[in-house]
């Protein structure tokens, strides 16, 4: 099964480690030196210039992903439980 992040980035639904509200997540430091660190070895990729409403961990073989999407949390959420 394939989730839809954004524009036109799909990726495996057993490769997603995580799915994560980026408002809420992000007051705390952890969040943040995560994403800093995901940013500066070139982990991160954004799935679209708007607004972004959450990040998505995934992990496919030993290479590990974080993408930022406008897709809010709960949507990507009920989109993987179909």
């Amino acid at each position: 099964m394939y989730l839809h992040l954004g524009e036109e980035t799909v990726v495996r639904s057993r490769n997603i480690i995580g799915i994560f509200d980026i408002e809420n997540t992000s007051v705390s430091k952890h969040t943040k030196n995560f994403l800093a660190n995901s940013e500066n070895k070139g982990r991160i990729f954004n799935v679209s210039y708007e607004m972004p409403k959450s990040f998505i961990v995934c992990k496919d073989a030993d290479e590990e992903k974080v993408y930022i999407s406008q897709i809010s949390a709960s949507t990507l959420k009920k989109r993987a439980l179909k």
